[in-house]
């Protein structure tokens, strides 16, 4: 696929769209839909770990006066489709996890609703859980396949013949902790049933797709698409946890087909975030590497054990980046899982790239420091020809420019170490790595209204910036003024989209806006009247096969530790990356500097604190989840380079929303190293696991 856009919109430097709707607070999210008379649902959750509900004394909830209705697993509907067990809502009486919905309560007011919720007594039939993670289980067992379909296992060579031969080697166990998505915006859904027969349902739900949502509503009910319709045209966050509905949109529903005719809100408390909204896996990472003493690998290994619910499975796909990263003649990776009695992981910002790429990024530093060699130059001898995984050219690779520009702009020498009063100083760097996604499951519309060109998607912004580079790709396509180019996003009437993850948002939409533009401009030429109208399908066989599509980067970190303290601060973290065209500069600042801010709180403050003795993540709110905010960041840059790739759609354009998180963890680890001696393989690094060893 050559044959690119030629710059006209895209790469210009535009204001945000939505930008004063939000300041000016008049963007509508899903909870403010302004509708009329609504009723306020708020969950029962189960207070135990593991065991089965016997009875609930709902009677005199019932009673009372602005109580609309008790749902439970005794009374509640029967779904048309059970087969989901986290959709399952109120469709049995096991527990599976503390926190479970077990039932849900509607009122006049969400405080009566919350009020009532918590006061219903539960009986229960409690049983011995079991929630403690562990690399040594005789339990653990390899899923059919991980995250995205990727193989469970992959052997290439023999890693323990290499290692026996190799001149230097490296064993080393990382981990990285349980991590909670935290959006600003809670996961919130306003539902409404007409109340004729079955009716239709609308959902204003805070979803990173409306399409995917629908029909996961639309199994659950046994209902037609025609019967649904998902409204979302703004989101407040969501890093991978709105990227699929959860048991909280199917509860909502429930609730609101108890009184047809009238809408009921429902919003997630930050406590209640912790347990139905999904998160990341825990891992524990085994890494080895094998190389002779200019640093050639010759055997990569990783070898991951992971949780997962008993409930419902998922697998994060943590090995897959040490599989294509580096050149090696021996590679391994597993994954193994544990099943426990806890709440079901999913999706977060890079699924397997973020945690996956902890492990071996810090190993490689390790090595280096083993060797004496720069780590940057360690990485540049290992950079493979060609994909090592599939064996198929690159349609671009630019880690080493981005590693030498990265170098340059940070004035890199290498991470050693000096003395700043009370402070050592140290700088740290590493890679990153996310693949170009492409997904075949959009279609746009493009129209001409009142002399204006109106493209129509039901396509997701979650503070990516879609509402203001969808038009930039338009009206690029178009040859037109990008002011004279409208969008309308968030809803299934619209054109079916692809969920906004995978960093593929703007690679599928831009390349289904694309082709109706062209076929817009094919039919009506350069002078349209009212009217006119095209649509436009990706055109998945259109699309290289033959080359493996990815996006790079270089993370570089300078830290400093207090001696006598060891508080820990981060005065610069710089990053450079090659993904492709960049659509707007402005909204591409932005999401490379939150994902970087991401990877530095990953690094530094987060971590889920779980507490096995009762299943249930103790620090569950913002007062003691701690992020990196503003005081935390110093000088942050995010720099790219002029990257053209003709291979991985029309737009020349990768995936810039996940990348940034990538292989920041493992820089800020490398850079505490560097100025402390300190050696930190279990995130985060905190201050106890950093005074024993200072000097």
């Amino acid at each position: 696929m050559t044959d690119l856009l030629q710059p006209h919109a895209i790469g210009q430097d535009l204001v945000r769209r939505d930008g004063e709707l939000k300041v000016r607070g008049t963007a509508t999210y899903a909870y403010e839909t302004p509708v009329e008379h609504p009723a306020y649902a708020h969950p029962v959750q189960a207070t135990i770990a593991r065991g089965r509900v016997t009875a609930m004394d709902t009677a005199a909830a019932e009673a009372l006066d602005g109580v609309l209705a008790v749902l439970t697993p005794f009374n509640a509907e029967r779904l048309a489709d059970a087969s989901d067990a986290e959709y399952a809502v109120l469709q049995g009486q096991d527990v599976g996890f503390r926190g479970q919905l077990i039932g849900v309560v509607v009122a006049e007011t969400s405080e009566l609703a919350r009020e009532v919720a918590d006061g219903i007594a539960v009986r229960y039939d409690e049983q011995p859980h079991d929630a403690e993670l562990s690399a040594d289980r005789p339990d653990l067992y390899a899923p059919e396949q991980v995250n995205a379909g990727h193989e469970t296992d992959t052997a290439e060579g023999d890693v323990a013949a290499a290692m026996a031969a190799a001149e230097v080697t490296l064993e080393r166990t990382y981990s990285t902790a349980m991590y909670h998505n935290n959006p600003l915006e809670p996961h919130a859904t306003t539902a409404l049933w007409e109340p004729a027969g079955d009716g239709f349902l609308t959902l204003w739900d805070s979803t990173q797709g409306v399409h995917p949502d629908r029909a996961a509503v639309c199994q659950v009910f046994g209902l037609d698409q025609e019967q649904v319709r998902v409204v979302c045209p703004y989101v407040g966050g969501g890093f991978g946890s709105k990227g699929l509905p959860h048991a909280n949109v199917m509860l909502t529903a429930l609730a609101a087909r108890a009184l047809p005719g009238r809408p009921v809100k429902l919003a997630l408390t930050r406590q209640q975030m912790f347990v139905l909204a999904g998160y990341r896996t825990p891992t524990i990472q085994r890494m080895q590497l094998a190389a002779d003493s200019r640093g050639r690998l010759s055997a990569i290994a990783i070898d991951v054990v992971e949780q997962t619910s008993k409930v419902k499975e998922f697998a994060e796909q943590t090995g897959v980046p040490t599989r294509m990263m580096y050149a090696s003649p021996s590679r391994r990776s597993t994954h193994r899982l544990a099943a426990l009695d806890v709440p079901i992981p999913s999706w977060m910002r890079a699924p397997g790239e973020c945690p996956g790429m902890f492990g071996p990024e810090v190993a490689m530093d390790e090595l280096a420091e083993e060797l004496d060699i720069d780590p940057i130059e360690l990485r540049v001898r290992n950079e493979p020809e060609v994909d090592p995984e599939t064996g198929k050219p690159w349609s671009s690779r630019n880690l080493v420019r981005c590693l030498r520009e990265g170098a340059e702009r940070f004035g890199w020498s290498g991470p050693r170490a000096h003395r700043d009063g009370d402070w050592l100083v140290g700088t740290g760097v590493a890679s990153s790595v996310y693949p170009t996604m492409r997904q075949a499951t959009s279609t746009a519309n493009l129209r001409y209204e009142d002399g204006r060109y109106v493209a129509e998607i039901g396509a997701a912004d979650l503070g990516t910036g879609a509402w203001t580079i969808l038009p930039q790709i338009t009206a690029d396509a178009l040859g037109v003024d990008v002011a004279d180019v409208d969008v309308r996003i968030g809803d299934t009437r619209y054109p079916v989209a692809s969920v906004a993850g995978g960093s593929s948002g703007t690679n599928t939409w831009g390349s289904a806006l694309v082709v109706a533009a062209r076929e817009f401009r094919t039919k009506f030429g350069a002078d349209p009247r009212d009217g006119d109208e095209a649509s436009g399908d990706v055109d998945q066989a259109a699309q290289d096969d033959t080359h493996s599509p990815y996006a790079f980067g270089a993370q570089f970190v300078e830290a400093r530790v207090n001696a006598d303290t060891g508080e820990i601060r981060v005065p610069r973290l710089l990053g450079v990356f090659g993904v492709g065209r960049v659509v707007n500069p402005r909204t591409a600042r932005s999401q490379l500097i939150g994902g970087m801010t991401m990877g530095l709180s990953m690094a530094l403050h987060e971590t889920s604190a779980w507490d096995p003795r009762i299943g249930q993540v103790a620090n569950h709110d913002l007062a003691e989840y701690h992020i990196t905010v503003n005081a935390d960041v110093g000088e942050i840059e995010a720099h790219w380079i002029d990257e053209h790739d003709p291979y991985v759609n029309v737009m020349g354009s990768k995936g810039i929303g996940e990348i940034g998180i990538v292989g920041t963890a493992a820089a800020v680890v490398n850079a505490v190293h560097s100025a402390t001696g300190v050696r930190v393989r279990d995130l985060p690094v905190t201050l106890d696991k950093l005074l024993p060893g200072l000097p």
